[in-house]
């Protein structure tokens, strides 16, 4: 599909023929700092920058009144981005809120839909996820007195690199309620068969939920074809919001009736919650899942960025990032395999995410010199250097670059300056 050669006047060749080639300059971007880490937290953007301003400047000059005065009206900023948000996932606006942590949503998510009984009580997960969406789950089940070893169903990995859609769909037995699985596995970078998994799950009456952290603002999804019944995300990655940004929440709207598990005052309906009557008042959208005031310094950043989307349509962002990192796996083809690198991730168009996953043993310490060479890439343990070309801000100069500096550190034999131990923030 792709016909690529290792010349820098190839790169550069590319670059020119790159239509979100522009959108660069909207983003803070180092002098000769090669930044491939926007699958961990994405750069700032002047876009960002100048919404966190204007809620500043707001907050200044209105005060109490920032939250319904006619000049600026953020009571449903949530709603706003929602609908900003939704078009990424092709989600109606009403499906989609902006609350809390991920890793709370999947608390909310899990308490609205973890209903179990004696013969059915079990969830899903896999065993190569981030981590705290087991947490999570696992703190959910012992909410409900019961064992989480018992009723954590665990499914394991063939390879310890890649989900078998297949194996998911074998452990949905009858004492299966919920199946809770990433879009993409942060270390392979695997995307997985969304639609599958829902179709199979929704067949058996499970229902079905999606940890989109790495996937949102890479890869375009249609929730009205994968028609699962939840989902949750970050908005810091690839949606470049900011440190730690407000999180996002989607729920079917053939759910709209349900109670959420974790109620709070924001989730009441909007024309009786300042009524303060003690009786909770399920407002009948997403946004009923609110629980505490929303940040708007927090929310503000998200704004600027989602119109950089907008503005940059995702398919397009999704045709540039498959072709930045086919690139990239040429280059490491070509020029690293004999320094002893190798990747894993999938090489498919249809099975790849953002980022790849470069392999080496001495993975820590040549990450540690990439880093003293102006490289931002982001280890994970114990031997993989994931290296995510984001399409807004990353060009295909910058990906022969960064080959061309890791070979010198490579010939140069920089990285045993280094010790082996990893980072406190790896």
């Amino acid at each position: 599909m792709y016909k690529f050669d290792d010349t820098l006047e190839f790169a550069r060749k590319l670059d020119e023929e790159d239509i979100l080639r522009s959108l660069r300059d909207r983003f803070y971007t180092q002098e000769n700092v090669l930044y491939m880490d926007g699958n961990s937290l994405g750069l700032c953007s002047k876009d960002a920058e100048k919404y966190v301003l204007k809620a500043i400047d707001d907050w200044k000059k209105y005060g109490i009144d920032i939250w319904t005065g006619e000049e600026c009206n953020y009571f449903l900023y949530q709603d706003k981005l929602a609908s900003l948000l939704a078009a990424l996932i092709k989600a109606d606006p009403d499906e989609v809120t902006v609350c809390t942590n991920t890793t709370i949503n999947i608390h909310s998510t899990i308490a609205t839909f973890y209903k179990p009984t004696e013969k059915r009580n079990k969830i899903i997960v896999d065993d190569l996820n981030f981590p705290t969406d087991t947490y999570a789950i696992y703190s959910q089940i012992k909410l409900h007195r019961l064992d989480p070893e018992e009723c954590l169903k665990v499914v394991k990995s063939r390879d310890g690199n890649f989900i078998y859609e297949d194996d998911i769909i074998e452990a949905m037995t009858d004492d299966v309620c919920i199946v809770f699985l990433p879009s993409v596995l942060y270390r392979s970078a695997q995307l997985i068969d969304m639609k599958k998994i829902a179709d199979a799950a929704r067949e058996r009456g499970i229902y079905v939920g999606f940890d989109l952290c790495h996937s949102i603002g890479c890869i375009p999804h249609d929730f009205k074809d994968i028609d699962c019944d939840f989902a949750v995300w970050c908005n810091y990655k690839y949606l470049n919001g900011g440190p730690g940004a407000i999180a996002g929440l989607y729920i079917n709207r053939k759910h709209f009736k349900k109670e959420p598990g974790l109620a709070g005052w924001q989730g009441n309906k909007k024309e009786t919650q300042f009524d303060l009557k003690q009786e909770f008042e399920h407002a009948e959208y997403a946004g009923g899942w609110q629980t505490g005031t929303q940040p708007i310094l927090s929310m503000a950043p998200i704004e600027g960025s989602l119109n950089i989307f907008k503005e940059a349509g995702i398919e397009n962002i999704r045709e540039k990032s498959l072709k930045l990192t086919a690139y990239l796996m040429y280059l490491i083809d070509k020029k690293l395999v004999s320094y002893g690198f190798s990747y894993a991730n999938p090489t498919e168009d249809s099975k790849r995410g953002g980022h790849v996953a470069l392999v080496h043993e001495e993975a820590i310490r040549i990450n540690k010199a990439m880093k003293a060479n102006d490289i931002i890439p982001d280890f994970r343990f114990p031997n993989v250097i994931r290296l995510a070309p984001v399409a807004l801000y990353i060009s295909y100069q910058d990906v022969y670059e960064m080959v061309e500096r890791i070979i010198k550190i490579m010939k140069n034999k920089e990285y045993e300056k280094y010790d082996g131990e990893r980072g406190v923030v790896a």
